[in-house]
């Protein structure tokens, strides 16, 4: 895996509310653009999440979430680190331990496939609609891709993960726009807590139905906000 820093992604200030929303300092003129997991998160249908918090309580899905993200962030940090040639800083906890096994079937069987990195943790934004941050930016197979890693208790069916595929395309389309690429390929590398691994692919038609339904979508959120 060989890194190249091919473009010179910018540096965005941001601001999260007390309410979980983001907002990112748009560069040049400030603006305060909304975070694609801002948008996703106000858009998306949260009736399926809303009945599962019922079922099993509000406490529990509160550990619960809570857990996940405690995990993913830790996984992110162990995969950062490995592509930065960093050394890893190991804990003997439960939760530090559970995420440095996901981080490694994600370098053992995903980042084998990425020949060339452009960034991680990228910064980007499309001027005056969204902004964001990607996990990686490269080559995936010699094709350039959007590439994000995700935990999850069990590996997620596809028509699950919607929310990523938007993510893929609105960062494709970032990343497009600011640097004159044509990047129309996205990856999810997906491990779970049981050593399951599986990719997801996002390419073809079907990377150009959700970037049009990503584009419907941001229009909406500006519409609900009366902008």
């Amino acid at each position: 895996m060989f890194i190249r820093q091919k473009y010179d992604y910018p540096i965005l200030e941001s601001v999260t509310y007390d309410d979980g929303r983001r907002h990112y300092l748009e560069p040049e003129n400030g603006n305060k653009l909304p975070s694609v997991t801002t948008i996703l998160s106000a858009m998306t249908d949260k009736s399926a999440i809303e009945a599962w918090k019922q079922r099993i309580g509000e406490e529990e899905a509160h550990r619960q979430v809570k857990h996940a993200t405690d995990v993913g962030t830790i996984m992110h940090g162990y995969v950062e680190d490995h592509i930065a040639g960093k050394p890893r800083v190991e804990k003997s906890n439960f939760i530090y331990k559970q995420a440095r096994k996901m981080a490694d079937t994600i370098i053992g069987r995903g980042l084998t496939k990425v020949n060339e990195v452009y960034g991680y943790e990228v910064k980007l934004f499309y001027p005056s609609l969204y902004a964001g941050t990607t996990d990686l930016v490269g080559e995936f197979n010699g094709t350039p891709a959007i590439m994000d890693h995700k935990n999850a208790k069990k590996i997620k069916k596809r028509e699950w993960i919607e929310s990523y595929f938007f993510q893929l395309v609105a960062y494709a389309m970032a990343h497009n726009h600011m640097f004159n690429t044509d990047i129309q390929f996205g990856v999810i590398f997906m491990a779970s807590r049981d050593d399951d691994y599986k990719e997801f692919y996002l390419e073809g038609r079907e990377f150009e139905e959700y970037t049009d339904r990503w584009l419907e979508m941001v229009q909406k959120f500006y519409n609900q906000a009366g902008q």
